[in-house]
């Protein structure tokens, strides 16, 4: 009687090596389950930021009486200060602290931004008096008043800073194969200027037709939303270290040559060149100190 057919295969015992490599298992961080986390943040970043600025002009001329043309300088100013402070904010993170302490900060940062934009619509101490354009002239702003605008403003360059583009690397540092990091790219740049278009034109319609205040108060909801599935996800996150930006490299050596410009290096009549022998030189054309003069094309 065959007993092969008849016994059944006994479940293999989990060695040392298979436990290990279920360790590992749980251990793994990253892939598609972080994407729903930043995909939200993504989102509400961009309505926040997009609802927050491109009403800007409007709001300095009607709510704090500002020139026209000064407005539109000023609004110019503030959009080419975020356009340029995402470089700074991506040398920080690659450099010294890595991709998702710089967002999270960043996206904090906007939240406050866009609360204290909140509080310039509603409270009426943090802007001038309302006045009809032409039948009298209007009360400028004041200094201080001037400064809670720009304080927010500038919250909001430290906010894109940090998280515009920084998050784009955090969510590819999710991925290992190069076809899910595309795939995320193109993601990541379709949220981002979805949600920017949804913000200058949902939000700015709230804006012009409803309030001030509603307007950026669904900004700062938005942003208090990214914050926290930002957040929730951090479990989740793979984490790469710092390694580094190559602009710190080229900043030390531009200090510390400037710091060292004087700095003699030999005594006079005592500058050698060390090249290494060349093929076909004996040790009798360097004198025999193996120092040789450098080639034509050394130089």
């Amino acid at each position: 009687m065959e007993t092969n057919g008849s016994q059944q295969e006994e479940p293999r015992r989990l060695s040392s090596g298979d436990h290990e490599s279920l360790k590992e298992l749980t251990k793994r961080k990253g892939g598609w389950i972080t994407f729903p986390f930043l995909a939200v943040a993504i989102l509400c970043l961009g309505l926040a930021s997009g609802g927050a600025m491109s009403n800007m002009v409007v709001y300095l001329i009607t709510e704090y009486h500002v020139p026209s043309v000064d407005a539109a300088q000023i609004s110019t100013i503030i959009a080419g200060s975020i356009s340029v402070a995402p470089v700074a904010g991506a040398i920080v993170a690659d450099a010294f602290f890595g991709c998702y302490p710089i967002v999270a900060i960043a996206m904090a940062t906007s939240v406050l931004s866009l609360v204290m934009f909140t509080l310039t619509a509603s409270l009426p101490g943090l802007r001038p008096a309302a006045c009809q354009p032409g039948a009298s002239p209007c009360e400028q702003a004041t200094t201080g008043q001037m400064a809670a605008l720009y304080a927010a403003v500038f919250l909001l360059c430290l906010g894109a800073a940090g998280a515009r583009f920084n998050q784009a690397t955090m969510g590819a540092n999710q991925f290992e194969a190069a076809a899910d990091r595309d795939v995320f790219f193109n993601w990541y740049f379709i949220l981002l200027y979805a949600s920017s278009v949804l913000g200058a034109t949902v939000i700015v319609y709230v804006q012009d037709t409803v309030s001030w205040t509603l307007g950026f108060g669904v900004s700062c909801a938005a942003s208090v939303v990214g914050l926290a599935a930002l957040l929730l996800g951090a479990r989740y996150y793979r984490q790469p270290v710092a390694q580094g930006s190559p602009f710190t490299g080229i900043a030390r050596v531009v200090v510390a040559a400037a710091r060292k410009r004087k700095v003699s290096v030999v005594a006079p009549g005592e500058l050698k060149f060390y090249y290494g022998l060349r093929s076909g030189d004996d040790d009798s054309k360097t004198g025999g100190d193996g120092v040789l003069p450098p080639s034509d094309s050394f130089r």
